[in-house]
């Protein structure tokens, strides 16, 4: 399953190449710059929410498998997530980094999705394996941040569109039932042990 998913987490990436160089005529629009912007944020949102995925389909379908890949698909969205900040300076601000405080006035969404970036970060340097041993049980309380910044990477999204919200609330409906499914499954297993004691003693 792995290979495949890199694969598949490669394929935006290669269409975004074959789009810049025009290849069998495919091109990125009238703005490519905003094109790239755009496609990789959502490349990268997308990529969480499937990371996000991986939990309740495991535990529907009682297969471990699903949750292997879950910390491959945290660094590509990660990668997507750079890449998206570095189209944003390079190509939208053309490296004018006096104009990054404006832009934060002007666009506050961004500060979000700064955020929810920043967030990533210790994710990404703790996904090895040996990291994952050296923290113990603070591996788990550490990665429980990926809920924060999946509600910052669709409030950053839903901020800046203008006019149909359809795709934010989407994104956001789908977040909703994710987190939801986690906080039920939180109280199930507080409920577990009340139950088996409730069942022992009579």
């Amino acid at each position: 399953m792995k290979p495949l998913i890199f694969c598949a987490a490669l394929a935006p990436l290669a269409w975004l190449m074959l789009g810049l160089s025009g290849f069998g005529g495919l091109t990125l629009g009238p703005n490519p710059a905003r094109e790239l912007l755009h496609f990789t944020g959502k490349t990268s949102l997308n990529l969480l929410w499937i990371g996000l995925l991986a939990s309740p389909l495991q535990y529907v379908t009682r297969d471990v498998r699903w949750i292997r890949p879950r910390r491959m698909l945290g660094l590509f969205a990660f990668a997507y997530a750079l890449l998206h900040l570095l189209i944003y300076v390079v190509l939208e601000l053309e490296l004018d980094f006096s104009a990054l405080g404006r832009e934060l006035v002007k666009r506050p969404y961004i500060v979000v999705g700064m955020l929810a970036l920043l967030g990533l970060v210790p994710l990404a340097a703790t996904s090895t394996d040996r990291m994952m041993r050296k923290l113990g049980r603070r591996w788990q309380s550490l990665h429980r941040l990926v809920y924060v910044i999946a509600i910052f990477a669709v409030w950053h999204y839903g901020w800046q569109v203008k006019k149909d919200l359809t795709e934010p609330l989407l994104y956001t409906a789908a977040l909703a039932v994710l987190l939801g499914f986690r906080v039920w499954r939180a109280r199930m297993k507080r409920r577990a042990p009340q139950r088996a004691n409730t069942q022992g003693g009579t």
